[in-house]
């Protein structure tokens, strides 16, 4: 019996405008002197589990090249980012389809979270080994929250069912690859891998991370994830 084997897919061809700079997010230079997508790259690969990785770049992009991971052995090939990350995921899968199966795990992360513990996607593997289509790493809200109008409150959500999602979100092989085609054949628009599994009309399990686990978005999120790595070490 062949035993299935975990890809990992990094879409890393956002330009992270709401940081600000010339320098896209995921290649800003944190405290250890590693880009946010090396750091990133640096805990995922270190996995046993995970056999290889294709990772969604720009198709003008000049910084990869000097990451230490562009000839990492674990590295299968570069894909062509798209303007949304779907596209990306998407370009990133057919890169990855001669070296996978449809019973394979998918793995996909955020370029932009390099603060993601390696016991927690671990766990992620293993909670997930035996379901037919998988899921992600999420945490629950703790704080109370708004619906609103603009800036005008509208209702107060029910937070004992509300979950925040993270990265990494894993699914096998073939259910992604048909979800994203459900995506792009019905001009749908998503911001992660569980909203096209969702429209697919499947379901994702929800795993517990940690909420140091955070997405780069703003000058902010960067001096708390150098806060988090250095805490780590």
């Amino acid at each position: 019996m062949s035993i299935d084997q975990h890809f990992l897919i990094v879409p890393a061809s956002g330009v992270g405008s709401r940081i600000g700079g010339d320098t896209p997010k995921q290649y800003l230079k944190l405290n250890n002197g590693l880009s946010v997508l090396d750091q990133t790259l640096k805990t995922l690969l270190d996995i046993d589990q995970i056999k290889g990785c294709v990772i969604a770049i720009a198709k003008n992009d000049n910084h990869f090249e000097q990451s230490e991971f562009c000839n990492h052995s674990k590295l299968l090939a570069t894909a062509i980012g798209g303007k949304e990350r779907f596209h990306s995921v998407i370009s990133a899968l057919n890169t990855l389809r001669p070296f996978a199966n449809d019973n394979d795990w998918v793995l996909v992360h955020d370029a932009a979270r390099p603060c993601v513990k390696t016991t927690d996607v671990i766990n992620l593997i293993k909670q997930l080994k035996d379901h037919p289509t998988g899921g992600l790493l999420a945490t629950r809200v703790v704080d109370t929250i708004k619906q609103a109008d603009n800036i005008q409150v509208e209702t107060t959500l029910d937070r004992s069912n509300l979950w925040q999602a993270q990265t990494p979100q894993m699914y096998r092989f073939g259910v992604l690859s048909k979800a994203l085609d459900n995506i792009m054949k019905n001009n749908l628009n998503i911001t992660d891998e569980a909203s096209s599994i969702e429209a697919f009309g499947l379901q994702s399990i929800l795993i517990e991370g940690s909420k140091s686990n955070l997405k780069i978005t703003t000058p902010e999120d960067l001096d708390l994830a150098n806060f988090y790595l250095e805490s780590n070490n």
